[in-house]
């Protein structure tokens, strides 16, 4: 090994000193944003927190139809007919109206994998904003918050599917979240 070589190792070495640093950053930037594109689950105390009504509601009516949502792309869109049982947040209704992406209209049927499809007579604690994008902006109509984490579906013994949290422990996480935005 001549002494050519010893310099350049020693270059080298301190070459990659220095860019092993840029190199773990731009890792750790690929690999946050790509978590972040799956999503993440939201906690109650946040989806409370940022959902403007929070009901407990029965689906009484579907009904699907062509729309265009909030990035111009026309698909099937349901409304949802909902009678409230209980308002944990916002101005008390005894029925709202929420759109869901996805139905069955024409013979196509749409499902989004991130959402929930909703029958008559399903119970649920629905985090709800009023609808921003589409042709039926600004008309009343909500949607749910966060998009499928915007809806926890209840079954018969007053929990949420698929989870062992009571409809009790969903009422009180979200009165605690509520009574914190109001200090």
């Amino acid at each position: 090994m001549g002494v050519g070589a010893i310099d350049r190792s020693r270059f080298a070495w301190r070459f990659n000193r220095r860019l092993l640093p840029v190199v773990a950053c731009i890792y750790l930037i690929f690999c946050s944003v790509a978590g972040a594109s799956q999503g993440r689950a939201v906690p109650l105390e946040e989806r409370a927190q940022g959902a403007s009504q929070i009901v407990v509601a029965t689906v009484t009516s579907v009904t699907p139809r062509w729309d265009v949502n909030a990035y111009g792309d026309r698909l099937i869109i349901s409304r949802l007919s909902l009678r409230v049982d209980e308002t944990l947040k916002g101005v008390a209704a005894a029925a709202v109206s929420m759109d869901l992406e996805g139905g069955t209209l024409d013979g196509l049927t749409l499902r989004v994998s991130a959402l929930p499809a909703l029958e008559l007579g399903e119970r649920a604690v629905f985090f709800l904003n009023a609808r921003t994008g589409g042709l039926n902006a600004g008309t009343g109509v909500y949607q749910p918050h966060l998009a499928g984490q915007g809806i926890l579906e209840l079954d018969d013994a007053e929990s949420v599917r698929g989870s062992n949290l009571t409809l009790a422990t969903v009422r009180a996480i979200v009165r605690r979240a509520v009574a914190g935005t109001r200090r």
